[in-house]
Formats: structure tokens, C-alpha cells, sequence
């Protein structure tokens, strides 16, 4: 929309000022802009991974290390003390295979949540669709899952226990799935962050609950019967379930719970992108 005030006086000429402006409360999804920028889409993912492993002593081996010893604590304590079952695999693979899931998940939240006021130089500076950058956390956090996920295959094989191809078949669409659930709750916690500095605060100590509220170092069989309908309204909770199964070869994966979880996610990220988008306009001013 384009507006003509009144003429503005410019020494002795009278010169005519013109201000444009979108008649739009909402930036557009531009899918042929995000298209043009593909290449920043990849650069800054990279630039992500090289700068979390960057003079570090053991590089990405953190990325496996982590959930090793993460895995090691949780079947000393679930395992070992509390004794619950595996679904049919040794303890710690069981967790291992759920941790990967979780840290893909975990990662990309935390990631999205961060990513403008963690890049607030180039929000400010540089014009390109804001949408790229906490959408670039998703590709850095499948990185890391590749990695942890040749280590637990190069286990299951040593132990002569490899999944089936038609189980493995499915870990692409679920860990899809999971991002997909990532994203869409990283992009409202990325708006929410620039205006609302507690969310960065807050916003771990939620994703330590929903760690126990979710099935990483327990199946869904541990969970009581006449909780469970309660349990799987967390779509990450079916999602991880189906998931370690998937890797492991073991357990039944509970189909409709996975594909109710499947369109939630979806919902999510329709509504997350929607609520990004409303607040584009707004992240230059006030981050």
C-alpha cells in the first residue's frame, strides 16, 4: 500500500514523499524465496555444527559420548534398580535407542528457540527470511542422529541382533515426524523468546519434565492402562516409542497413537510457522 502525504519542503523545492508499506499484518509464506536462499538455509546449519564442536578436545564424539553416559546412568537407575523391562533388549541399547530420538528432538527445540536472538547481528543488519534460521537447527540435529545411529548399528550387527530392513525402513518418516513436532514448537518459542527473554529460562526446565513424561528410558508398556489414554496426548511420547522399536527390531509400535501424534505435529507446525510469521516484522525492533 502506498501512501502520499502532504509535500515536504527540501530547501526551496517542494519534493513529494512517498512511503510504502504492506497493507499485510502477517509476512507470506514466499516458498520461491525460501527456495533462493537454499544455500544460506545450508550454510547456516553447517556454520551451527562447526561452531558447537570448535575447539573442542573430542569434537563431534560428544555427540555419541553424551547420550552414552546419559544412557548409562538412566539403566543403573531404571534399569538395575527399579528393574523395569526392555521389550526384549539388552537395558542399555534400549535407552541408548531412545535417547537418539530424544536428543534429535531436544536439540532442534532448544536450538529453534535461540536462533534469532542468538543471531540478532544478522536479524538486524541483513534481509532474508527469518523463517531460515531456526528452521536450519533441523538439519544440524540430523546430523547428530546419523551419527548415534551408525554407533548403535555397528553394535546391534557385532551382536548379531540387526533390525530387519522393513523396521528400518520406517526410522526416516518417524524421525521426520519428530522434527516436524520440533520445529513447529521451536518456531513459537523462537517469536516468544525475542519479546519474552524468560522463555530461554523456562523453556529447559520444561523439556527436563516432558524427558520423564516421554519414553526414553521406559517403554509404553510400563505405563498403566487406564493412564495410557492420558500418557499419549504428549505426541512425542508414541513417536519416540515407535521410533525405538524401529531401530531395535523389538516391541509393538501403537499405530494409531503414532498417527494421531503424526497429525498434531503437523498442526503444530502449521501454527507455529503462522505465529512466526505474524511476529516477522517485529524482530528487528525489538531483539
Amino acid at each position: 500500500m502506498i501512501e502520499a502525504p502532504p509535500l515536504q519542503t527540501t530547501g526551496t523545492a517542494r519534493v513529494p514523499l512517498r512511503r510504502i508499506r504492506s497493507d499485510r499484518k502477517r509476512t507470506p509464506l514466499d516458498w520461491a524465496e525460501l527456495w533462493r536462499y537454499r544455500d544460506l538455509w545450508l550454510t547456516l546449519a553447517l556454520r551451527d555444527v562447526k561452531l558447537r564442536y570448535r575447539q573442542t578436545a573430542l569434537g563431534v564424539a560428544w555427540v555419541v559420548l553424551l547420550p552414552l553416559m546419559a544412557s548409562g546412568v538412566f539403566t543403573v537407575v531404571f534399569g538395575l534398580v527399579a528393574r523395569l523391562p526392555s521389550d526384549g533388549s539388552p537395558y542399555f541399547l534400549f535407552v541408548f535407542a531412545g535417547f537418539l530420538g530424544w536428543t534429535s528432538f531436544q536439540n532442534t527445540l532448544q536450538r529453534c528457540s535461540i536462533s534469532l536472538i542468538g543471531n540478532s547481528a544478522l536479524v538486524t543488519k541483513v534481509y532474508f527470511p527469518r523463517i531460515l534460521l531456526p528452521a536450519s537447527s533441523v538439519l544440524a540435529s540430523l546430523l547428530d542422529f546419523a551419527i548415534g545411529l551408525l554407533v548403535l548399528l555397528a553394535v546391534l550387527l557385532a551382536r548379531g541382533e540387526f533390525p530387519p530392513l522393513s523396521a528400518l525402513l520406517l526410522v526416516p518418516a518417524l524421525l521426520l515426524t519428530l522434527q516436524v513436532l520440533a520445529l513447529g514448537a521451536g518456531l513459537f518459542m523462537a517469536a516468544l523468546t525475542v519479546r519474552y527473554r524468560d522463555v530461554q529460562y523456562v523453556l529447559p526446565f520444561m523439556i527436563q519434565l516432558l524427558l520423564y513424561a516421554s519414553p526414553v528410558a521406559y517403554g509404553l508398556s510400563v505405563v498403566p492402562e487406564h493412564l495410557r489414554r492420558f500418557y499419549l496426548l504428549n505426541p512425542v511420547a508414541p513417536l519416540l516409542d515407535a521410533l525405538r522399536s524401529a531401530l531395535l527390531g523389538h516391541g509393538v509400535i501403537n499405530w494409531p497413537a503414532v498417527g494421531i501424534a503424526a497429525l498434531a505435529s503437523l498442526l503444530i507446525l502449521v501454527g507455529g510457522t503462522f505465529f512466526f510469521l505474524r511476529q516477522d516484522r517485529q524482530y528487528a525492533d525489538v531483539i
